[in-house]
């Protein structure tokens, strides 16, 4: 898809479950430079909202979120 940003990382939560999707977020998303985008995957119920809210609250944007039944792909470019 051309439309399609380029990802920096990947980070893996599948199978993880709140509050360990956010933390690993934060922790990734602080090791990445500004501009740089991270890509998390999650089935946690709860990480729509939690991502949501952390990168409105720190600054940094969701590019996207997409939903294939019971996981979550979102993601989020480092602003700051």
């Amino acid at each position: 898809m051309a439309d399609e940003p380029t990802i920096t990382e990947t980070l893996d939560c599948i199978g993880l479950y709140c509050p360990e999707p956010l933390f690993q977020t934060r922790q990734h998303i602080d090791g990445l430079a500004e501009g740089d985008i991270l890509e998390v995957l999650a089935d946690d119920p709860a990480a729509e909202e939690d991502l949501t809210r952390f990168a409105k609250r720190t600054g940094h944007e969701i590019v996207a979120i997409d939903k294939d039944g019971g996981e979550l792909r979102v993601l989020i470019r480092r602003n700051k």
